[in-house]
């Protein structure tokens, strides 16, 4: 039987930018550091909410407030099943403590976030979530998480 694991990605937002971190993946890439936003892995018994917040603090220091889920994505790899959760989350303060995981952080202003972020993975993010110059992230109102009770 196959497995699941869930991720949350927190778009952190302070101001007019958004926080971007560069990662190492792999040296066997012609370009093996890439800029992205902060994901990672939920923990048992954590809401999505709680887990984008200790993720966010772990890999950046930062204390964030979530204000809304942006868009789900999900893939297969072999037999783990994967699904995420996106959040737009705001940031009171700008000073960035990096994990030993990541190499550089920047906050990019809307404008400029294209220019930085290269990989297409991300830049379909960037898209998804409302951040190219064409869409605005008003855009995307409220959404309400309901899920139905199962009889």
């Amino acid at each position: 039987m196959g497995k699941f694991r869930v991720l949350v990605k927190g778009i952190v937002q302070y101001q007019d930018s958004y926080l971007a971190v560069e990662r190492w993946y792999d040296d066997r890439i012609f370009d093996p550091y890439q800029w992205e936003f902060i994901d990672g892995e939920m923990e048992f018994g954590e809401t999505p909410e709680k887990a984008v917040e200790r993720i966010v603090s772990e890999k950046t220091g930062l204390t964030v407030q979530v204000n809304k889920p942006l868009y789900t994505w999900g893939f297969t790899a072999g037999e783990i099943c994967t699904s995420g959760i996106a959040f737009l989350c705001d940031a009171q303060v700008d000073e960035v403590i990096l994990s030993e995981e990541l190499h550089d952080s920047q906050w990019v202003p809307k404008s400029e976030i294209t220019q930085v972020i290269s990989n297409q993975a991300v830049v379909k993010d960037i898209e998804k979530a409302g951040l190219t110059s064409s869409f605005d992230l008003d855009d995307f109102g409220k959404v309400d998480l309901f899920i139905e009770p199962m009889d």
